[in-house]
């Protein structure tokens, strides 16, 4: 087990009356959200010149979510830190609150910086914002075995709010209250770099922490340097400091398999660092092993999130200009190709891993191949590793932007408005030449996710003349949100309005034509046109399965009748290659 820090045994003599129940009960309990509320206020007293206590939102059960802004330049407001050019970083720790690591190491780093103990210097040139606890109604759904793979604290938070969301999947829909004001604190602050601070489950081994994120493999190909800097930088200072990083997400291909190894990804847009670099920024996540000691696990997010800061310090300039570049780009996004999803090659290496000696055997229990672990038997495992990325769905951005019709004008205009995207009301009438997209393949989803009946769509973007009322939105492409507004208003991406259920309407069946009209309608239609019979014989003979079929025969005609429903599959979202006039 790796060695508590000199910072943990001290941290009880700094300062008595800040210190957490997690540092004076030896890193064996954690604190209630009150200590949260409390210990903002109280740090905010004893260093006035350098941290503000506020309130960025109420949970749905009415408990005020709390931010420190921690600095000693003085800018204690977006404002501020932007005529100052300083880099803002955002740490949010418990947005799963039973994975609490981030707020007892927080707190810990947060006094031994304004101590002058940990980054010196450091506070003068950042502007560090701390979310002890997103998910704070979920923390305070408090007992023991809420992880119940996971070793200490004595008793944790929930993994889900009050409503049970699932806040690490809502950053893109954004459903709930919490995140709503977290969305809110990013457009206001617009955090350069975000941690988001977690414990993983999964099998036990020696490794202790996994530091992933973007862009590395996804978003502006420029600020993909900066985003490796930083993943590959915390986690060379971590071994350095003691700790066993990786640098992809630890979980087996097969469940509880090692020898199935791993495959890395690109985290959709639903995570939080699946987003950021939707916003041009550098988005990590932090993710200590479950299987460690909570001392262990609050050591080295202590020790992630202090070289997080420092190496973003030192990195600011080129960072941020990077960034900026970033976000020129996007504005000049329209008509280039953009990546909705990624996937794995079939490229493979073999890497050394650090386990532990196990056996695969039935159980008498599950009745399942069962893996039990030795941990006194340390050994390395020869594991194979695919984490050649590539673009898997890839569109090309509209020209110009999206069109809106009136009638979902006010459903879009809330996302878009929750992100920051930039849009236009149009006040008249238009008739205009847009491109429509008309789905051949539709999947609803079988199950309910985060309250949503999910939807999958293939099909393509035609070209149409559609004539809207006044009330539509236009949504323009130039600007710097332009991979994020592609990816909530491309039907094919993973997180859209379209993927999360917003537009199911659209591509259910409203209307029908009897079979006995049917019937009386394909004699006709056959008799008026003659390759229309010769192409329904054709199917006959080649097609067993629609020959089969009553209904689909009768619908072979139903479709290409003038009764024919012509909304249906087609999504209500236009793309534009030129502006509204």
């Amino acid at each position: 087990m790796l060695p508590a820090p000199p910072a943990l045994a001290q941290a009880a003599e700094s300062r008595p009356d800040l210190t957490t129940v997690a540092e004076r009960s030896g890193f064996v309990r954690t604190g209630r959200y009150e200590e949260v509320i409390a210990l903002c206020d109280a740090f905010a007293r004893a260093w006035p010149e350098a941290v503000r206590c506020e309130t960025f939102g109420t949970s749905p059960e009415g408990r005020p979510m709390k931010l420190l802004v921690v600095t000693r330049s003085g800018a204690f407001t977006p404002e501020a830190a932007a005529a100052k050019n300083l880099p803002v970083m955002l740490a949010q720790g418990g947005i799963h609150s039973g994975e609490i690591d981030g707020k007892d190491a927080g707190f810990l780093l947060l006094r031994e910086m304004l101590e002058g103990r940990a980054a010196p210097g450091a506070l003068d040139k950042l502007v560090f914002l701390f979310v002890p606890v997103f998910n704070v109604d979920g923390h305070e759904n408090f007992r023991a075995w809420n992880r119940p793979n996971q070793r200490g604290p004595e008793e944790m938070g929930f993994r889900t709010t009050a409503q049970r969301y699932n806040l690490n999947r809502d950053y893109v829909k954004s459903d709930s209250a919490e995140m709503r004001a977290m969305l809110g604190l990013v457009q206001a602050w617009d955090p350069l770099v975000t941690l988001d601070l977690h414990v993983t489950d999964g099998a036990k081994f020696q490794h202790d922490i996994s530091i992933t994120g973007e862009p590395v493999n996804s978003g502006d190909p420029n600020l993909r340097v900066a985003g490796r800097a930083l993943r590959d930088g915390i986690a060379e200072r971590l071994t350095a400091q003691g700790s066993l990083p990786v640098t992809f997400y630890p979980s087996f291909v097969e469940d509880d398999n090692p020898a199935s190894g791993f495959v890395d990804g690109v985290n959709t847009p639903r995570f939080s660092h699946g987003y950021f670099p939707l916003r041009n920024r550098i988005g990590i996540l932090v993710e200590t092993h479950s299987w460690r000691t909570y001392p262990e696990r609050v050591r080295s997010t202590h020790d992630t999130v202090l070289d997080a800061i420092e190496l973003t310090v030192a990195n600011a300039a080129q960072w941020q200009a990077a960034a900026d570049a970033a976000d020129r780009d996007a504005v000049a996004l329209g008509g280039k190709p953009v990546a909705l999803s990624y996937k794995a090659t079939d490229k493979v290496r073999t890497i050394d891993f650090l386990g532990y000696a196990y056996t695969r055997t039935p159980s008498d229990v599950s009745g399942a191949l069962m893996t039990h672990y030795d941990e006194g038997k340390p050994e390395v495992w020869k594991l194979p590793l695919r984490d050649e990325i590539v673009p898997d769905v890839e569109i090309v951005a509209p020209r110009a932007g999206y069109l809106v019709p009136a009638a979902y004008a006010r459903r879009v205009s809330r996302w878009l408005d929750t992100h920051g995207i930039r849009y236009q009301p149009v006040d008249q009438p238009l008739q205009v030449a847009a491109q429509v997209f008309r789905a051949d393949k539709v999947e609803f989803g079988k199950a309910s996710m985060e309250g949503h009946q999910r939807l999958t769509v293939d099909g393509e973007w035609v070209d149409t003349k559609a004539s809207l009322q006044a009330g539509a939105l236009f949504v323009p492409v130039a600007q710097p949100l332009a991979r994020l507004l592609v990816h909530i208003l491309e039907p094919q991406a993973p997180d859209s309005m379209a993927a999360w259920g917003e537009f199911n309407n659209a591509f259910e069946r409203k209307e029908y034509m009897e079979a006995y009209v049917a019937e009386e309608e394909a004699r006709k239609m056959m008799a008026a046109d003659p390759k229309l019979e010769a192409e329904f014989e054709a199917k006959l003979r080649q097609d067993p399965e629609f020959a089969a079929s009553p209904y689909a025969r009768l619908n072979f005609f139903y479709q290409r009748h003038e009764a024919w429903d012509r909304g249906y599959n087609v999504y209500p979202i236009l793309r534009l290659d030129t502006p509204p006039r």
